[in-house]
């Protein structure tokens, strides 16, 4: 393989910041190792007035990135590991999981906006599993409110950001790991309110980011050397969780593990035949135990 190694990434802010942060960790693996990153609008950068569920689902981040580095004009694609759909293209393979960043949600708004003591409180998100979040726990979510009303959101941060700013909504959901990674938390403009991840249980991958490559290919081994051993642990249950449930973004799904010291934590929630259910495991991180404890979530969850 050449000493050039081409990333596929998406063109917004974060994506941006997300390759770069694995380019430099591969060439501190790698010295001498050039890095060309290779941007791409995908159909979901493209259709933002739709939720994704109505036309594909998370692949739409992923499958043009997986046809190029089958095609071979890309090496490796950064994926937020939440992004992923359930099963990757035939021969491609997670190359590396990174470390995980702040795996909560977080609500934000305009400065002041929960001392108007509103009753129904109109919050921006698109993700099913928010909204069912947003619904069952509003009054912490907003305390004092008497319920909440979900209305579509989508684009980047800062077009989501934009939308609170023009007063589309009272607050809006987005991920703890995108804002710091954009040093977007403490603007004095907004107010951050963190949700507990117990209550508000982050997508399966929120907080990880996922290199994809080839399998077998030099590009794949290269990346062994940035593979975080907790960050593969719990993409691997929360993934096989995900992968049990049939769950991708069409359903509300959270799912979130924890490693401490030799053991694993998973806590779950879903919604099916309009029931709510939630599980709360905790076992051993051997494959077979981490198996195990991703078939008891899947069936409490299903």
């Amino acid at each position: 393989m050449s000493k050039v190694v081409r990333i596929g990434t998406r063109k917004s802010a974060l994506a941006l910041i997300q390759t770069q942060l694995v380019a430099e960790e591969l060439k501190q693996a790698c010295p001498g190792l050039e890095i060309e990153v290779v941007t791409k609008d995908t159909l979901g950068d493209r259709i933002l007035d739709r939720p994704l569920q109505e036309f594909g689902g998370k692949g739409v981040f992923v499958s043009e990135f997986e046809q190029a580095i089958k095609a071979g004009t890309i090496d490796l694609a950064v994926h937020s590991a939440k992004d992923l759909p359930m099963e990757l293209a035939p021969g491609l393979c997670i190359a590396a999981v990174s470390h995980r960043e702040d795996p909560r949600d977080v609500l934000v708004t305009m400065k002041g906006a929960m001392e108007t003591g509103k009753e129904i409180i109109g919050i921006g998100t698109s993700s099913p599993r928010r909204q069912l979040e947003a619904m069952e726990n509003h009054e912490i979510l907003w305390p004092g409110s008497k319920g909440v009303q979900c209305g579509i959101l989508r684009g980047n941060v800062h077009t989501r950001l934009k939308r609170l700013e023009e007063g589309s909504f009272d607050g809006i959901i987005l991920a703890a790991a995108g804002l710091k990674r954009l040093d977007l938390l403490g603007h004095d403009g907004y107010d951050f309110r963190f949700l507990r991840p117990d209550l508000f249980i982050p997508a399966g991958g929120q907080g990880l980011m996922a290199v994809e490559a080839r399998e077998g290919s030099e590009a794949a081994a290269l990346c062994q050397a940035m593979d975080h051993r907790e960050g593969r642990l719990c993409l691997t249950l929360e993934r096989a969780v995900l992968q049990l449930l049939e769950a991708g973004c069409h359903e509300p799904v959270g799912i979130f593990s924890q490693l401490s010291g030799e053991r694993m934590k998973v806590w779950g929630i879903s919604r099916k035949n309009n029931i709510t259910k939630r599980a709360c495991l905790e076992g051993g991180i051997t494959p077979r135990e981490i198996r195990q404890m991703a078939e008891q979530a899947g069936k409490e969850l299903g």
